[in-house]
């Protein structure tokens, strides 16, 4: 029996895990080891990340492997965008990270635009504009006077400060990289002049890697705490959608993609970038994928509406299987809410959020827990059809399907809703879209597998595939005719 394990840490906006990945004859099997959460520091104003939580948690999860007497291949980390650490030039982290959550980015954009104009940094870059991209971050930090950007030698993304922190070699990989708004996607390097204007130049950032390339291996201090050897490090799709979209069990290219976990990213996967006055006036992204591709996508609003409210809700059970199956008990279409409206980003009262919004809007206002929930099912099916729209309208193929990767398609009336809002297919799995995606990496650029279509090949042999089929069509689009009245208002 030919086996290869690989251990991957995956790093969520709400919690994080270490998994023990193995391909064992051909067929993927996962294991989690440790699982933990990954908390918002609120301290003097600002929002931060704890990377110091973040490393502890990753080296509790290679003792376990030592302690279990595990032989791996390599070690791969993958996180969320934009988010970065300062390294001095002492080699220490100056500060733990902001979050990007932290509102001292409201106006940012517009800031920038002073310096750059906005249609010229799309241009150059292709990238969704969202306020706490890492572009419009470093900006505002530079016109704080920031004393860590002002010390820092280094920028690093999460992912790769983190492996930073595990071998001393500082990176800037591919796919996190593309997060920032100052990456060219057809260069595949830095934009010169977008970083600039803020008084910043390449040589801030680490050496340039791709997914599968070798970053180093974990220094003789990890190697001591951990009771492991010189384990190799692996560049892997730090950006975990970048990891996920990996790990679609795609046939061919006929389909779109939804990321779905506290976060939903809605796209497509194309061999170039696409950057036009359609892509600018939509406001899509393009995000480096595996293997030269692009993630063409859109980030709205997931499953982060329902988590707050969840922290909320006094009455509601825990269940969030029984949760969604009460919420079926609510009137169909009664309410609807604009998933990415700026009162939803980080509100200190969700429920209350959404009842405002309703009231502002003219509509009946949810106020049980079941309505509010089944508003929310319905507004997030109406959100992709909408995006789906978006792309149909520029995608160079025609889209058959949707792949559904992420925790939230595991949610079966979400999903069915999802099919009955844009009238096509719904495929879901696998669940650990990004852990699965990091793994195949990892046995990518150990010779496991050869490219993308052999990782696709093992992970649809490997994983239960859930297909639901549009319900109702004329219904749902006489729905969405209302959704969309009440959105534009």
């Amino acid at each position: 029996m030919l086996t290869n394990n690989f251990f991957a840490v995956d790093l969520g906006a709400t919690s994080g895990r270490t998994i023990l990945g193995s391909i064992i004859d051909g067929k993927l099997e996962q294991r989690e080891l440790t699982r933990f959460p990954n908390a918002i520091i609120e301290t003097g104003g600002h929002f931060y990340w704890d990377i110091y939580a973040l490393y502890s948690e990753i080296i509790r999860g290679l003792k376990v492997v030592a302690e279990e007497g595990i032989e791996i291949s390599s070690i791969g980390i993958d996180t969320w965008g934009v988010d970065f650490v300062f390294i001095g030039k002492d080699g220490g982290v100056l500060r733990n990270p902001y979050c990007y959550r932290d509102p001292h980015t409201d106006n940012a954009m517009e800031d920038y635009f002073k310096l750059v104009p906005k249609d010229k940094v799309y241009e150059k870059t292709g990238i969704q504009f969202m306020q706490f991209n890492s572009l419009f971050q470093l900006s505002t930090l530079r016109k704080n006077n920031d004393s860590a950007l002002a010390a820092a030698d280094k920028i690093l993304f999460v992912p790769d400060a983190l492996m930073y922190m595990l071998t001393g070699e500082a990176v800037c990989e591919y796919t996190i990289l593309s997060t920032s708004q100052f990456l060219n996607p057809r260069t595949k390097k830095i934009d010169e002049e977008l970083i600039g204007v803020i008084g910043l130049d390449e040589s801030h950032f680490g050496r340039y890697v791709n997914p599968s390339d070798m970053v180093g291996t974990i220094t003789p201090e990890v190697q001591k705490m951990t009771g492991l050897g010189p384990v190799p490090v692996v560049a892997v799709a730090g950006h975990d959608t970048g990891a996920a979209v990996a790990a679609v069990p795609a046939q061919n290219e006929n389909f779109a993609y939804l990321s779905c976990g506290t976060w939903s990213l809605l796209g497509i996967e194309t061999r170039d970038a696409i950057i036009s006055e359609k892509s600018f006036e939509y406001n899509f992204t393009n995000e480096g994928g595996i293997e030269g591709t692009t993630r063409f996508l859109k980030n709205i609003c997931g499953m982060w509406l329902l988590e707050r409210c969840r922290l909320e809700w006094t009455d509601a059970p825990e269940d969030v299987g029984q949760l969604c199956k009460d919420s079926m008990e609510a009137p169909a279409f009664r309410s609807f809410i604009f998933p990415d409206a700026p009162e939803f980003a980080n509100p200190s009262n969700m429920v209350e959020a959404i009842q405002a919004y309703c009231k502002k809007t003219g509509q009946p206002v949810p106020q049980t827990y079941r309505e509010i929930a089944r508003c929310i099912f319905e507004s997030l099916a109406m959100r992709y059809r909408q995006v789906l729209d978006y792309l149909k309208d520029m995608a160079p193929f025609p889209i058959e399907k949707l792949h559904v990767i992420g925790g939230g398609s595991r949610n079966a009336f979400l999903m069915q809703f999802a099919a009955n809002s844009i009238n096509l297919p719904v495929v879901t799995g696998p669940v650990e879209g990004t852990a699965i995606g990091n793994i195949m990496l990892q046995a990518k650029a150990a010779g496991v597998v050869n490219d993308m279509f052999e990782m696709r090949k093992i992970i649809a042999d490997s994983i239960e595939l859930k297909s639901y089929m549009p319900q109702d069509s004329q219904v749902w689009d006489e729905a969405y005719k209302k959704y969309l009245e009440i959105v534009n208002k």
